[in-house]
């Protein structure tokens, strides 16, 4: 088999009250049930983040929710991504990365940073964004993800911009956002928005195989047939590869990160 980066797959959250009964047992303590999505999936990308600020202690209790080998993707607060002027997001993103992040140790992912789809490529102002993302915090490497959903990104400009920073782009398949899915980091960040009534795990057997093959494609370094891509080539090295299941029909979007696991031969390549 050809060398693979690490595959994770997870959903949007853990907080749903429709999936008590379904993905979670009736009878399971509200408390535990971070713990039990834990055990079932292999990442989960965490929204409160995005609104508010989260105490040490909070990231703390997350990580001691955490099995080995299990990761958070954790979303950037929109107080940075939403700021008229990027450049000046450095006191937001300091204060969100100084928060206790760190208390999350190896099971930190990468961070998300989601722009508005009015959001527009400004190359200066871009860049000057990108450089104020920090490598690093209290020691802990740090890796970070955009969600770009104007098309003005949808360029080559953009794509070696985001690549000379080390930062990768998010691939939100399914979306009515634009897709980028071109390689810029050691990693891929891709969102699956797609699932829907009917079948019971969110998405046919042909849809699952699909999205495998796509996400086994990033992990090895490939091009999946058809991927939306706009820039130059990159390098074609193993990646690791987080996805998410975060839109659709949301009831059974952990049905289709657990089918997507399965399928995949579980958490790593």
């Amino acid at each position: 088999m050809s060398a693979r980066g690490d595959i994770r797959v997870g959903i949007g959250g853990w907080t749903y009250p429709p999936w008590r009964g379904t993905f979670y047992p009736d009878r399971l303590p509200r408390k535990d049930e971070l713990a039990h999505a834990a055990s079932m999936l292999t990442t989960l990308e965490i929204n409160g983040t995005f609104y508010r600020t989260q105490s040490p202690a909070t990231f703390a209790k997350w990580r001691e929710a955490a099995p080995a080998g299990f990761v958070y993707s954790l979303k950037a607060p929109r107080y940075a991504t939403n700021k008229k002027v990027l450049g000046e997001a450095g006191e937001s993103i300091a204060r969100f990365v100084g928060s206790g992040i760190a208390e999350l140790g190896d099971a930190l992912g990468p961070i998300l940073w989601q722009f508005a789809e009015t959001k527009k490529f400004d190359p200066g102002d871009f860049a000057a964004f990108l450089a104020l993302l920090p490598a690093e915090a209290e020691g802990l490497p740090l890796r970070h993800a955009l969600e770009l959903r104007h098309e003005s990104f949808c360029c080559p400009e953009a794509v070696a911009l985001v690549r000379a920073h080390g930062a990768a782009i998010v691939w939100a398949q399914e979306s009515r956002f634009v897709e980028i899915a071109d390689a810029t980091a050691d990693f891929h960040y891709v969102r699956l928005m797609g699932t829907s009534d009917g079948p019971a795990a969110g998405y046919d057997d042909a849809a699952l195989a699909a999205h495998a093959a796509r996400l086994e494609a990033l992990a090895e370094g490939r091009v999946p047939e058809g991927a939306p891509t706009h820039g130059a080539a990159a390098p074609g090295t193993a990646r690791d590869v987080f996805a998410y299941v975060v839109a659709g029909h949301k009831v059974a979007n952990p049905a289709a990160a657990q089918a997507l696991i399965a399928r995949l031969g579980g958490a790593s390549g």
